[in-house]
């Protein structure tokens, strides 16, 4: 058993309530420098805060509290509610999702509408807390954005539940960019399913950052289902301590010539521990495929943990498949180099892993997120055994 989770009671926790939204938020880190076209922000999914520029709202933009944003536009959320990305069935924390889902934040931009700008939504916990919320981003044909979500506790002690779903639907000839940071409290419980469909000519990249949570379990599929659609999927993990973050990735090829391409990089430290699981499969009708994945790991430590399972199941005769895996520590040769140079054994060790990290920091295309990512990864680095 890779991820055990006996120690996780559900029946600790309730369903969340509107007079938990008087807590105060906690800070976001990716916002800085950035010019927003709208934001919105809940505490243990309740919604305290939402508002989207009035240039866009004119042009048909939807952007903030789920809930209600489903009660105003019926006619056009209607059939994603009837027809979700993210099924209900898969386990147990699926259905509890579907079942029980509250708040979130819904982003919907219409036929050829371009948002220039970055659109930004934090889901804030307490202490003890839950958070059932959903991300559902929609983009119709020719359409474009920019989303980064964080997720974050009062502190870095606290714990809680989050169960979700992400739900991205990439329309023909869409282009989105999505950034989702999970840094909950040390003690949280993280479970999540995720999805993105991208359509023909469509283009996604998805960035993921995972520092935060006791454990994590997340399942995140990628389907391409129309021809020419293409997909980036990008991941940092850091774990310390006795953290445990499994991720499950899945890029499904479902029509003929579309390309994907993922790449995750962990470093773990202390006692910790990561399970990566990656597939790529392609179907039968999705000749011309042109799929990639990889993932590597830097050992901080004697005992920490890394497990990468990569994985193909190839159905077409006329593909380029491949994928690579890497676990490995600190060259001691590097760390010698750079004390020679006057930096301390942490300072070495810290300029190494942001090294390390950098081939999937060139990938983000937002500057001030791809040095805030950058930072907070630095942060957390103690000295090396």
């Amino acid at each position: 058993m890779r991820t055990d989770i006996r120690l996780f009671q559900l029946n600790s926790f309730a369903l969340p309530t509107a007079t938990e939204a008087t807590a105060q938020l906690p800070a976001a880190l990716l916002t800085e420098g950035l010019e927003l076209a709208g934001r919105t922000a809940s505490i243990d999914s309740c919604s305290v805060h939402s508002e989207l520029s009035q240039r866009w709202r004119d042009q048909g933009v939807l952007f903030g509290n789920l809930e209600q944003l489903v009660r105003e536009h019926p006619d056009r959320l209607q059939k994603h509610f009837e027809n979700p990305v993210v099924r209900s069935d898969i386990d147990l924390f699926s259905a509890l999702s579907a079942a029980c889902w509250s708040g979130g934040t819904l982003l919907y931009v219409p036929r050829g509408v371009a948002v220039t700008e970055p659109l930004h939504a934090l889901a804030g916990m307490t202490d003890g807390g839950v958070d059932l919320g959903r991300i559902l981003v929609i983009l119709e044909e020719g359409a474009e954005a920019t989303l980064v979500c964080e997720t974050a506790s009062g502190s870095e002690t606290d714990g809680g539940l989050h169960c979700g779903t992400i739900e991205l639907v990439v329309g023909a000839r869409a282009s989105l960019r999505y950034v989702n940071l999970q840094n909950w409290g040390e003690q949280t419980w993280h479970f999540a399913h995720q999805k993105a469909t991208v359509d023909r000519d469509a283009q996604l990249q998805w960035t993921i950052g995972a520092l935060g949570s006791r454990l994590a379990k997340v399942n995140q599929h990628v389907a391409l289902v129309g021809p020419g659609a293409n997909a980036q999927v990008n991941g940092v993990m850091f774990t310390e301590q006795r953290q445990h973050l499994s991720y499950h990735t899945l890029q499904h090829h479902e029509a003929p010539s579309c390309h994907s391409d993922l790449l995750y990089k962990a470093a773990l430290q202390d006692h910790s521990r990561t399970v990566w699981r990656g597939m790529i499969k392609v179907d039968a009708e999705a000749q011309k495929t042109d799929a990639y994945q990889r993932n590597d790991n830097l050992m901080l430590s004697a005992d920490a943990r890394a497990d990468s399972i990569p994985g193909l199941e190839i159905e077409a005769d006329d593909v380029r498949c491949t994928h690579g895996s890497t676990s490995g520590r600190v060259d001691d040769e590097q760390i010698f180099y750079c004390r020679n140079r006057g930096l301390t054994r942490r300072e070495a060790v810290r300029m190494i892993v942001t090294g390390f990290f950098q081939q999937v920091f060139d990938r983000i295309t937002i500057e001030s997120v791809r040095d805030s990512l950058g930072g907070a990864v630095a942060r957390r680095v103690r000295e090396y055994d």
